[in-house]
């Protein structure tokens, strides 16, 4: 079945290019990233395994961790490492999973019969401190990702996870936010002095601190 969103993360062990990792341990008390690529030696992948090392220091200010998975085995991941640095000029810094068996791949679904039945699909998963999922994209092999799209969210969903609002289209970090319906307008006023309504079930607000 495929993992819906609020549902736990499923736990795992692994063996990564970082050593031996259980999953829900390595994540800790905060938010996390699993990102899948099809396998070793993939040139879209290859540039987005460097680009999310680049974003490392983004993701860590966020108190989110990122791990990566392929179904090559881990030889072939040491390997791959080195062209990731040659390609991309950055060093992979975070574990990216050997899953040759598929253990992990068929955990998450990330094996689509009608996509590719020996491979897995391109996907994310953003995971909260409570361990449920908060995120899921799935892309296609041509399409790289857009890694600060998943930083947007990530600042979406920790400050709505805080806060009665929700994020407009577009929205990106400092920016008006909208109070959710849930909240009455005399509750608005006193948690948002001077927020403005724009329509009665649309009331915008500065970004809460």
């Amino acid at each position: 079945m495929a993992i819906q969103l609020g549902d736990e993360a499923p736990d795992f062990t692994a063996e990564t290019t970082e050593g031996t990792i259980n999953f829900h341990q390595y994540l800790g008390d905060g938010w996390g990233i699993l990102f899948s690529h099809p396998a070793d030696f993939t040139p879209v992948c290859t540039t987005e395994l460097g680009r999310v090392a680049g974003l490392k220091p983004e993701f860590e200010k966020r108190n989110t961790k990122v791990i990566a998975i392929s179904v090559d085995p881990l030889d072939k991941h040491e390997a791959w490492a080195q062209d990731i640095e040659d390609v991309t000029g950055n060093k992979l810094n975070y574990p990216l999973i050997a899953d040759p068996d598929r253990t992990v791949a068929n955990l998450y679904g990330m094996i689509h019969p009608n996509a590719n039945d020996t491979m897995t699909v391109r996907s994310v998963f953003v995971v909260g401190p409570d361990k449920k999922v908060k995120l899921t994209l799935t892309y296609p092999a041509a399409t790289g990702r857009d890694f600060n799209e998943i930083l947007r969210v990530i600042d979406s969903l920790q400050l709505t996870a805080k806060h009665k609002v929700a994020t407009p289209a577009d929205w990106r970090q400092g920016e008006d936010v909208i109070i959710t319906t849930a909240v009455s307008n005399d509750e608005a006023a006193e948690r948002f002095p001077g927020y403005e309504t724009i329509k009665p079930y649309l009331r915008k607000t500065q970004q809460p601190a």
